[in-house]
């Protein structure tokens, strides 16, 4: 019998850093996500197929470190297949569905273990990826406290994800990089709850964003060449934003750009 499994990745609208210190944030799930399959077998070791995308050491590691982790909670043996169509490392919630899907694959859809798990391989997350990849629908995140809301989708009608490259940095670096300069960055960060507050009263996200996005840049978290590439889409009419950790140097990751509104 064959166990099949898909979590969706997650696209961060507002609160990057602020929900690490109590401000509200809006996250919904992605169409694109991760699969895993598992046919159990009579052994006790658990054979590993997957993607191009998944072949860097560094996701080799955290795949086989995960398996060993579901290994210590459930003996068993098999072939896991896994899949995807998320972007690896850019924002998108990769490490934590990877981590739903592989215990769900595993270990059966358990909240509880999927969580510790989270906890254990991504020690120092804010919760908000957990919770929106979990529960597959839009949610306001405002410390710790899960409210699925509704959220108007065709306000990101016509919206594209621009894939800027990878980070230079991991987002445990940078999370510890932003929380060392809490006091200095505290207006940021305040910022960006506000934004979270503004749109989870229906405001508008092409007028959210920009605020956003010049929060995030006070943050640190947007290199030079993605500030330059959103200061070409604001002056179409349009806006964008990192989606995720983003980067101090090299790429930022995923940004969501929206177009200009309908004249």
């Amino acid at each position: 019998m064959t166990q099949k499994v898909f979590a969706p990745g997650k696209i961060i609208l507002s609160g990057e850093y602020a929900v690490l210190f109590g401000e509200p944030g809006i996250a919904i799930p992605s169409s694109q996500g991760i699969t895993a399959s598992f046919e159990a077998n009579a052994s006790r070791e658990i054979t590993i197929k997957t993607d191009d995308s998944m072949e860097h050491p560094l996701w080799k590691k955290y795949i086989h470190d995960l398996i060993e982790h579901c290994q210590k909670i459930k003996q068993q043996g098999g072939t896991l297949t896994l899949s995807t169509t998320l972007p690896m490392g850019k924002g998108m919630g990769s490490s934590t569905a990877m981590i739903i899907a592989i215990t769900s694959a595993l270990l059966g859809r358990n909240e509880k273990n999927a969580r510790e798990t989270e906890n254990t391989m991504n020690p120092g997350n804010s919760g908000i990826d957990f919770a929106v990849i979990w529960n597959e629908k839009p949610i306001l995140f405002t410390g710790g406290t899960i409210e699925n809301i509704r959220f108007d989708v065709t306000s990101l009608d016509g919206a594209a994800l621009i894939d800027t490259g990878q980070p230079n940095e991991t987002t445990p670096e940078l999370v510890e990089w932003v929380k060392s300069r809490k006091e200095e960055l505290k207006n940021a960060i305040r910022e960006i709850g506000d934004c979270s507050r503004l749109l989870s009263k229906g405001a508008s996200p092409l007028t959210i964003f920009p605020r956003h996005h010049r929060a995030q840049v006070e943050l640190g978290v947007v290199p030079e060449v993605v500030q330059k590439l959103i200061e070409e889409i604001e002056r179409t009419g349009g806006a964008a934003k990192v989606i995720g950790a983003g980067g101090r140097t090299g790429g930022a990751g995923m940004v969501l750009a929206l177009k200009p509104p309908a004249s």
